[in-house]
């Protein structure tokens, strides 16, 4: 753990949640923004229970990968039909909680999170929220728009993984050769890769190819 003034740096899941859980408990308002569940896994103890959400307003905004992922997608809507507020957007995702007025929790890299309480730079984090939050579309409304890309991203991924040219793959789908290139475009954007074969491993590491 590193501190610097109000600015701590945590190392691990695990001593985050042993730092922030109570407060989560105490909480009026969470607000978390991820590109999937894995992020916050261990944290989501703490702000996802859904028996401690009488009285609190929680908000979620994901990327549209966890749609795609049965497992995330499950998860997803079970906590939508709890009350939990979810939303989907095709922008880039600062991963953040923020819990109350009280702490922002910033994702880095190699499982390090920095927590932060200082006013004016927690009012920063808020407003950012806000502002992708506003910007984003409702789950059950994002979703019955994603419905044909999510049916098709099982084949796409296999097109994509064999290497055949956009042509074949296009015939092989059923589609013509620019829907099929935008499908793929839609599909990369849903896994928030910039290249096909980025969106291959994304999608191996979700299991979905």
């Amino acid at each position: 753990m590193e501190t610097t003034g109000d600015v701590v740096v945590v190392r691990g899941e695990e001593e985050l949640f042993a730092r922030t859980a109570h407060l989560f408990a105490s909480a009026d308002e969470v607000a978390c923004a991820a590109n999937d569940l894995h992020t916050w896994a261990v944290t989501q103890r703490g702000h996802d229970d859904v028996s401690s959400h009488h009285g609190k307003r929680i908000r979620k905004l994901y990327r549209p990968t966890v749609l795609l992922d049965p497992v995330q997608a499950e998860h997803i809507w079970e906590r939508h039909r709890l009350g939990v507020e979810i939303r989907i957007t095709r922008d880039e995702v600062n991963e953040t909680i923020i819990v109350g007025d009280r702490l922002a929790i910033l994702a880095g890299t190699d499982h390090s999170y920095t927590v932060v309480t200082r006013p004016e730079v927690l009012r920063s984090v808020t407003t950012l929220f806000d502002a992708a939050w506003r910007a984003a579309t409702d789950v059950k409304i994002f979703d019955a728009n994603f419905a044909e890309i999510r049916a098709l991203a099982p084949q796409i991924l296999d097109v994509l993984v064999s290497g055949c040219k956009d042509e074949t793959a296009a015939r092989t789908l059923g589609l013509g050769l620019r829907t099929y290139r935008r499908r793929v475009a839609e599909l990369m954007n849903a896994l928030g890769a910039t290249s096909r074969f980025q969106a291959g491993a994304r999608a191996r590491d979700l299991g979905l190819v």
